[in-house]
């Protein structure tokens, strides 16, 4: 009974399909309504407040206040709101920020920006953004290179020289690395023995009768010793790599590799030369880049 009489309390739109199939009449709960009664009115603001419906060639502007900021160059603009405009802002106030942190290291010598925690840590995170831009591309992220082609510089092990005012120099001017190919001026067992010797400066243990022949090549006809020094252990001033070091910046010589692999990486060097350049970055970058982003390479290879 109790069953009936439920049935006939419960609310129907009316309709009513294969005889007993009914759709129940249930109001949605308050909440509900509520809420979609707030979302249409806070589209209805944001319509007014934002940039919101094409017209024409146009679009309905918002009644926001215009945005009035100055780009990196120094240009003024005045603009309606937009997200465009407020990054711009956003990015000029940045710089604002930013302006007596550089200003203090435009003033600093390397030797007071590294004295100082406060002005280290921000050349340092500065820098690390700049490197990640324009450097990580060749030199990889964190400066580890890539044999062969472009130079670690998470070593100590530094071409150009790693104080700071030559690392400087290199960023600024850039830096053509070259090496001649021996591939017509010297016969492949010259080419052959000269690899033997240039693994044993590094203490590889090879052959010692190739290696004196080879030695001889390397003092003499293929004349190696005017870059690298009859000692091998290279130039700064010239770029030349020190052979002696067990670093190698251009041949892909390994430690967990056989000698005779080790020895064709050193032999196709020889053999092909080398040609590789650095951009200069004066121009691209301001004094205060520049300065930071020398900052974080020597601190990338323990300054030496």
């Amino acid at each position: 009974m109790s069953s009936e009489k439920t049935k006939q309390t419960v609310q129907t739109t009316g309709h009513a399909w294969d005889g007993d199939l009914q759709e129940f009449n249930n109001p949605l709960p308050s909440w509900w309504l509520w809420g979609f009664y707030a979302t249409v009115v806070f589209a209805l603001i944001y319509w007014l407040l934002f940039p919101t419906f094409p017209v024409g060639k146009t679009y309905t502007k918002g009644v926001l206040n215009d945005i009035s900021y100055v780009t990196a160059d120094g240009v003024e603009h005045t603009s309606h709101w937009t997200t465009r405009a407020l990054l711009m802002k956003e990015m000029q106030d940045a710089r604002e920020m930013r302006k007596p942190y550089l200003e203090k290291i435009n003033q600093a010598s390397y030797q007071q920006i590294a004295s100082s925690k406060e002005q280290s840590s921000f050349a340092y995170s500065t820098a690390k953004v700049l490197f990640a831009d324009n450097c990580a591309a060749c030199h990889q992220t964190g400066g580890a290179g890539v044999i062969g082609l472009y130079p670690n510089l998470a070593d100590d092990a530094w071409l150009w020289g790693g104080a700071f005012d030559q690392i400087e120099k290199t960023i600024r001017a850039g830096r053509q690395g070259s090496m001649p190919g021996f591939k017509t001026s010297l016969s492949a067992e010259q080419i052959d023995n000269t690899a033997e010797y240039v693994l044993s400066l590094s203490g590889y243990k090879v052959s010692g009768t190739k290696a004196a022949k080879g030695k001889a090549v390397f003092e003499g006809a293929g004349g190696c010793f005017a870059c690298h020094t009859k000692a091998g252990t290279g130039q700064i001033a010239m770029g030349s790599a020190n052979l002696t070091d067990k670093i190698w910046t251009a041949a892909k010589v390994t430690a967990s590799a056989d000698l005779a692999t080790n020895k064709t990486a050193v032999k196709e060097v020889i053999t092909k030369g080398i040609s590789r350049e650095m951009p200069a970055w004066q121009g691209r970058l301001s004094d205060a880049d520049i300065k930071m982003l020398s900052f974080y390479v020597h601190e990338l290879g323990g300054g030496k």
